[in-house]
């Protein structure tokens, strides 16, 4: 489907090259409203799940005693569909930065299910129902609570795999995480659906109304269950008053009472790509050129660190919309497809490499 793939030369950048070229996945079908984007992503923030599935909710107290909240997708029938095993690979599934668990990420998480996977949603500090036990939640590009999500999860399951995958605004978090880990983070490979590149770019450029209004209203709901224990660290009159996601998100982590800090230092700290550099882990970031969210893809994709690091691929499509890539097919998202075909490829690589070396496998 006319589908690019951008990245610095290797014997990884050859075998995707092969392995995604080969799959159906990237033939994607026709695009349902080819100029109507923003039809699309209305759809996929507003329709319900077809199927709720079933999920396991685990509470995993933090070092400063907060909590994240960790969904397992059992699927919609009471039991694992896929038939995982102990040395199953551990999909961790990280929703937008508003919370909000798509129909899309579903889909992803029952497909991956299906394959074999061991799904399971990261859920952050006071997001889709999980308890606000501390008076701060999580900033855009601030891993601390991920990585240790990520250590209980390599305690959990040390002999599989560990593959995270994000979807829109929620990458701004993993590509963080992958660039102050570095070699360090216990993932094999991770993958990004529509990511946010540039975080303040993006809270600072004027959103579509139609998917900033719906995420905006998510948030002040959810945010509203705990007006009582955050009115000690922010102001929740101003907070509740915000009319957009940038003042949302300065009345909740710059205009905070105890430390407050200026609009430019908190991006210092957060923005998504601050240590990419350092980053160790293949990462397959799928984007679309039509993505009326990112934003167009002069301004808004870095065009260069695909070009000069060997772990970023840029999957570069010229429709989609965001977090959509559509098709008129069973499954309906081709993206799913490229990205499960992504992990198979960087799986059998992997296994590749260490029997030519003849390298243990790690423990």
């Amino acid at each position: 489907g006319r589908c690019q793939l951008l990245c610095k030369p290797s014997a990884l950048a050859q075998h995707l090259v092969w392995s995604l070229g080969r799959s159906a996945a990237l033939q994607g079908g026709r695009w349902p409203w080819p100029r109507w984007p923003q039809l699309q992503m209305l759809q996929q923030l507003l329709q319900p799940p077809e199927l709720e599935p079933v999920v396991a909710r685990e509470l995993l107290q933090l070092s400063d005693a907060g909590l994240v909240a960790l969904d397992w997708l059992v699927g919609p029938w009471g039991a694992a569909g896929g038939g995982g095993g102990v040395s199953s690979p551990v999909l961790l599934l990280i929703p937008n930065a508003a919370g909000k668990v798509t129909e899309g990420l579903l889909q992803l998480g029952l497909r991956a299910l299906e394959r074999g996977f061991i799904p399971v949603i990261f859920n952050r500090r006071g997001h889709n129902g999980c308890p606000l036990t501390t008076p701060r939640l999580q900033p855009f590009g601030d891993p601390g609570d991920l990585r240790e999500a990520v250590t209980y999860l390599r305690c959990r399951h040390p002999t599989a795999s560990l593959l995270a995958v994000s979807e829109g605004s929620g990458s701004g978090l993993l590509l963080a995480y992958l660039g102050e880990s570095g070699s360090s983070s216990c993932l094999a490979a991770a993958a990004c659906l529509s990511p946010i590149f540039r975080g303040q770019d993006w809270f600072e450029a004027e959103m579509p109304w139609l998917y900033e209004w719906p995420l905006l209203l998510h948030l002040k709901q959810g945010l509203s269950r705990y007006a009582g224990s955050l009115a000690e660290a922010v102001d929740m009159d101003r907070l509740l008053g915000s009319r957009s996601l940038r003042e949302l998100e300065e009345s909740l982590f710059c205009r905070t009472r105890s430390r407050p800090t200026s609009w430019e230092v908190y991006w210092e700290r957060n923005e998504p790509l601050r240590d990419a550099d350092e980053a160790a882990v293949p990462v397959l970031c799928l984007c679309s050129a039509d993505d009326p969210v990112r934003g167009p893809p002069a301004r808004s994709l870095p065009m260069e660190l695909f070009r000069s690091s060997p772990y970023f691929f840029l999957l570069l499509t010229p429709r989609g919309g965001h977090c959509g890539f559509p098709r008129r097919a069973p499954g309906r998202c081709w993206g799913h497809e490229a990205v499960l075909e992504y992990f198979r490829a960087m799986a059998e690589f992997l296994r590749t490499e260490e029997h030519r070396k003849g390298l243990p496998r790690p423990r």
